[in-house]
């Protein structure tokens, strides 16, 4: 599925996510038949990853995994929490199983931070097999405030994230500014950052120049406002960073 031999984001021997540290990636989010017959036209001349939303797809999963054979690029898997912005109402027992039929899949997984301790058997499992784990924080009422980010932060570091990845409403300056602040110099854990609503779209420029590891944008319709096109994501990510 797309993975290039000298591709260094998965080089083997490197620390994940030291390897997604590399370079802004750009991720088309899977959440509809309709973006899915999108991803199928896709490569790596347009993306870097796709992200497979399995909750959007619940009790239709088999139609994603017939389907993957024809998709060129490395896949996110995630099981969304439905206080996080699922899509459908899994329980618990639900998403585990989601998360077991598509993980020999996966280069990467996306679990909530909230999640950790339910799906810490799913999360063991992706590392033994050296999938790269995404660690996450939704919130669509707003920013939490600079010492919420950084708690969450740390959070996520002692969990074991290879990546942490933050997803607020931005609807202020002083928001960005907040999501900013978490882009430290010395902050040695890759970050994936992006903001919703009114600043949304501006701040996922900034913030990819500022290094967020993967940045998301929708392959049919926008779930949240804020959001890019994947594919026009993508080319002016690399207006901003050409090399």
């Amino acid at each position: 599925m797309g993975i290039e031999a000298n591709d260094n984001v998965y080089m083997k021997n490197i620390k994940p996510a030291n390897k997604l540290s590399i370079k802004p990636r750009v991720t088309g989010i899977i959440d509809s038949e309709a973006s899915l017959r999108a991803a199928l036209r896709l490569g790596p001349e347009d993306l870097d990853l796709f992200e497979i939303r399995v909750d959007a797809f619940a009790g239709r999963q088999d139609r994603i995994l017939e389907k993957l054979p024809g998709l060129k690029l490395p896949l996110i898997i995630t099981v969304r929490h439905p206080l996080e912005g699922g899509l459908n109402p899994l329980s618990i027992r639900e998403r585990r199983a989601c998360f077991e039929m598509f993980l020999t899949h996966a280069k990467l997984i996306d679990v909530e931070l909230r999640s950790t301790t339910a799906l810490a058997g799913i999360i063991a499992r992706a590392r033994e097999e050296k999938v790269v784990v995404v660690l996450s924080y939704h919130d669509f009422a707003g920013t939490p405030s600079r010492a919420r980010l950084d708690a969450l932060a740390r959070k996520a570091a002692k969990a074991g994230a290879d990546i942490f990845k933050v997803a607020t409403v931005a609807s202020t300056p002083a928001d960005v500014a907040s999501l900013l602040s978490l882009m430290r110099p010395r902050r040695k854990l890759p970050l994936s950052i992006m903001g919703m609503g009114p600043f949304g779209k501006v701040s996922r420029l900034v913030f990819a120049q500022a290094g967020s590891v993967l940045n998301y944008g929708f392959l049919h319709k926008a779930q949240v406002s804020g959001q890019w096109p994947a594919v026009l994501l993508k080319k002016r990510i690399e207006e901003l960073l050409p090399d």
